[in-house]
C-alpha cells in the first residue's frame, strides 16, 4: 500500500472519530420522548416522571397531532397509546412505519389490554416493544432507556461503518472484501438481537399471562402479592386479597357447552378489570376463580365494598352468544397483617374465607379469621374418618316402622343411616350427611344402604315394606335404576316391597331426565314417596308431574298442629291432596296420643314417629314388631 492511500485512511479514519465525538456530545442532550394519548392525566402524570428523569418530554393528544410533530421535529422515542378515537395506535403506528423504521423512530405501545393478540400484532406492525396500563413506570422508565440507547447505539454503528465503507474505498480489494463481509455479519447479529427481543417478550407474556382472558396468571399474581408484602413489611400501608369463585358456572359448561363457559369468563373478566382502579391488580387462577390484590386508605371496609360490587356485577344476567346466563359469586377476603404473612399463607387465608362464603350460602362474602382455618381442619378430619368408616363398615342402618291408621300395623320400615365414631360418639346424620353429598361419597352410602336394608327387609314378614331415602347426587352421578336392580336381585326381595324416597330438589334439577329414572323404578314395581312435602316452594306442582305412591308430611308441620291453626290447615290439605291423587299420606314425627288423633280426624293413613319407636339396629326388628302386636290388641278391644 502506498503512503498516499495510508495518509488517506488515516485522514479518513480520523474524519469518523471527529463524527463519532459529534455523536456522543449529542449524546448528552435530553432525550426527547413524545408521549401520545387522549387522556390528559395519563399524559401528566408520564410527562412529570419522565421530565423528573431528564427527558424532554412533548405530549400529543390524537394519531394526527403526533404524525404532525413528528414530520416537524426528530424525537428519540413515542410512547404511543393503543386506544384513542380518530386513528388507533395501531394505524398510527402503521403511518409512522411508512415514513421511519424501527431503529430511526423506537415506538414503544402503551395498551390497556394485555391479550397476547394485541401485543403481538403491534410488534409485528413495527412496535420495538410494549408496557401495559395500568403502567408500571419503572418497567416503562427501562425499557424507553433500552430502546434510546439502542438506537443511539445503532446510529454509532451506522456512522462507523460509513467511515469503514469510506476508507475501504482506499484499500486493497482484499480488505475491501473482509469489510464487506463484517458489515454483512453484523448486519445478521442486529437482525439476530431484534428477533430474539422480540421473541423474548412474547414469551415472557405468555408466561405470566391467562391466555383466554388476558388477565395475569398465578405466577404473575404471586410476584406481585410477594412485592406487595415486602412493601408492608418496611412501611405498613392497607392491603387485601380477595379471592372469587363463580357459583353455578360448572352447570354451565354442562349445559350449554365449554365455548360458552369461556366466553363468560372472558365477559367477566373484563367486567372485573373494568371495576379497579390503577392500583389494584386482579389474575385468572384458573378455572372459574379470580384474584385481586387491593391497596387501598382503609381496610377492610374497601375490600368489603369492593367485594359487594362484584357479587352484585357477576349476577347479573349476561348474554353470552344468544344465551341468557346467570352465575353468581362467592368472595373470600384476606387482610394484611405486618409480619404475619406470607405469600403462602395469605392466599391460604383468603381461600378459607371463600371456601367459608361457599358453605355458608354461596353469593356472598367472608373475613378470614383464625376460627375458619381450625373449621376445615376439622372438616378435613370428618371427611377422612368418613371414608374410613366407609372402608371399614363403620356405618349402620337403624329402622322406624310406618303404622297404619287404620289397621293398627307396621307397613313399613324406613331405613336410617346412623354412624358411631370411636373419638365423637354419635355423630347425627344432619351433620355427616351433608359432608357426604358434598364430598360425592353419598352416591356409594347410597349404594350400600339400599343394599343392606334389602338384604335386611327378606327376614320380616311378607307384608311389610322397607324404605329407603335417595339423595340427588344418586340420580346425577351414580347408576341408580342398575343399583336398584342389582339390590332386589342379590337379597331376593320383591320390588314392590322397596319404597324409596325422594325430595323435591331430585326434580328441581334436571327434572325431565330425573323423572325418566323415576319412571324406569315404577317399571321395576318399586315404589316412590316424597319425603318432606310442604316445605319446598313447588311440591304441589310435582304431583303433575309424576304419580308419587305416598307423600310424607314433614315434622314440622306435626310438630304444631296442635297449637298453631296453620299448620293444621296445611295439614289437612296436604291429606286431602292425598285422597284425591290416590296416594298414601305419612305423617312423620308423631309423639303423642293426641297429635295420632288429630291426624287420623284428618285422613292421614300412615305415621311414623316416637309415639310407636325410635330407630332400632335391624336385629331388634322382630322383637318391635312383637311388642307393637301388644299394643294393638288391647287399643282393638
Amino acid at each position: 500500500m502506498s503512503i498516499s492511500n495510508i495518509n488517506s485512511v488515516q485522514a479518513t479514519l480520523l474524519h469518523a472519530g471527529e463524527q463519532s465525538d459529534a455523536i456522543s456530545s449529542r449524546q448528552d442532550i435530553r432525550p426527547r420522548l413524545l408521549i401520545v394519548d387522549d387522556i390528559r392525566d395519563n399524559r401528566n402524570i408520564l410527562m412529570r416522571r419522565f421530565e423528573r428523569r431528564g427527558f424532554d418530554v412533548v405530549e400529543a393528544e390524537s394519531g394526527f397531532e403526533a404524525i404532525e410533530l413528528i414530520e416537524r421535529g426528530p424525537f428519540d422515542l413515542v410512547l404511543l397509546d393503543v386506544m384513542m378515537p380518530g386513528i388507533d395506535g395501531m394505524e398510527t403506528l402503521k403511518r409512522i412505519r411508512s415514513r421511519r423504521s424501527a431503529s430511526a423512530l423506537p415506538v414503544i405501545m402503551v395498551t390497556a389490554k394485555s391479550e397476547s393478540g394485541n401485543i403481538v400484532d403491534a410488534l409485528q406492525q413495527g412496535a420495538n416493544d410494549y408496557v401495559t396500563k395500568p403502567v408500571d413506570f419503572a418497567v416503562a422508565l427501562a425499557r424507553v432507556n433500552t430502546q434510546i440507547s439502542r438506537r443511539r447505539a445503532e446510529q454509532q454503528v451506522v456512522l462507523a461503518n460509513e467511515a469503514l465503507r469510506k476508507a475501504n474505498e482506499d484499500l486493497e480489494r482484499r480488505v475491501q472484501e473482509r469489510t464487506t463481509s463484517l458489515i454483512d455479519a453484523n448486519q445478521r447479529l442486529k437482525e439476530e438481537i431484534a428477533d430474539r427481543e422480540e421473541l423474548q417478550a412474547k414469551s415472557q407474556h405468555l408466561a405470566y399471562h391467562d391466555s383466554l382472558t388476558g388477565l395475569g396468571n398465578r405466577l404473575l399474581f404471586k410476584e406481585q402479592l410477594d412485592e406487595a408484602l415486602r412493601d408492608v413489611s418496611v412501611a405498613p400501608h392497607p392491603l387485601a386479597v380477595l379471592l372469587l369463585d363463580l357459583d353455578g358456572f360448572k352447570a354451565v359448561n354442562d349445559t350449554l357447552g365449554h365455548s360458552v363457559g369461556d366466553l363468560l369468563l372472558k365477559s367477566i373478566a373484563v367486567k372485573l378489570r373494568d371495576l379497579l382502579p390503577v392500583t389494584d391488580r386482579i389474575a385468572r387462577l384458573g378455572g372459574d376463580e379470580f384474584a385481586i390484590l387491593q391497596i387501598s386508605d382503609s381496610q377492610p371496609t374497601s375490600s368489603i365494598s369492593l367485594a359487594e360490587t362484584i357479587i352484585e356485577v357477576v349476577g347479573h344476567s349476561h348474554s353470552i352468544d344468544g344465551h341468557d346466563v346467570t352465575v353468581g359469586a362467592s368472595v373470600g377476603i384476606a387482610v394484611a397483617r405486618p409480619g404475619q404473612m406470607n405469600t403462602e399463607s395469605f392466599l391460604k387465608s383468603a381461600d378459607l374465607a371463600m371456601y367459608s362464603a361457599k358453605s355458608e350460602g354461596r353469593g356472598t362474602y367472608r373475613i378470614f379469621d383464625p376460627q375458619m382455618d381450625e373449621a376445615v381442619q376439622t372438616r378435613r378430619s370428618l371427611e377422612h374418618d368418613m371414608r374410613t368408616a366407609l372402608a371399614q363398615g363403620g356405618f349402620e342402618l337403624f329402622y322406624q316402622p310406618l303404622v297404619n291408621l287404620q289397621t293398627n300395623k307396621v307397613t313399613a320400615f324406613e331405613a336410617l343411616m346412623r354412624w358411631h365414631h370411636s373419638d365423637r360418639g354419635a355423630v347425627p346424620p344432619s351433620e355427616f350427611i351433608p359432608v357426604a353429598e358434598e364430598m360425592g361419597l353419598i352416591v356409594q352410602l347410597g349404594e350400600w344402604a339400599l343394599r343392606c336394608a334389602c338384604l335386611e327387609a327378606v327376614k320380616w314378614p311378607d307384608e311389610i315394606r322397607v324404605s329407603v331415602n335417595l339423595s340427588p347426587l344418586q340420580f346425577a352421578k351414580g347408576n341408580l335404576v342398575s343399583t336398584v336392580v342389582s339390590a332386589l336381585a342379590s337379597s331376593g326381595l320383591p320390588a314392590s316391597r322397596l319404597e324409596l324416597e325422594i325430595t323435591e330438589s331430585v326434580l328441581l334439577e334436571k327434572s325431565e331426565r330425573n323423572i325418566a329414572i323415576l319412571n324406569q323404578l315404577r317399571a321395576l314395581g318399586v315404589r316412590i314417596s316424597m319425603d318432606d312435602f310442604g316445605t319446598g316452594y313447588s311440591s304441589i306442582g310435582y304431583l303433575r308431574s309424576f304419580r308419587f305412591d305416598k307423600i310424607k308430611i314433614d315434622r314440622s308441620f306435626v310438630r304444631d298442629l296442635l297449637v298453631d291453626e296453620g299448620s293444621l290447615a296445611i295439614v289437612r290439605a296436604i291429606a286431602g291432596l292425598g285422597i284425591s291423587f290416590g296416594m298414601t299420606t305419612t305423617a312423620e314425627g308423631v309423639e303423642t296420643e293426641e297429635q295420632m288423633r288429630c291426624l287420623n280426624l284428618e285422613g292421614c293413613i300412615e305415621v311414623q314417629g316416637y309415639l310407636y319407636s325410635k330407630p332400632v339396629p335391624g336385629d331388634e326388628v322382630a322383637g318391635l314388631l312383637a311388642s307393637l302386636n301388644v299394643r294393638r290388641e288391647p287399643r282393638r278391644a
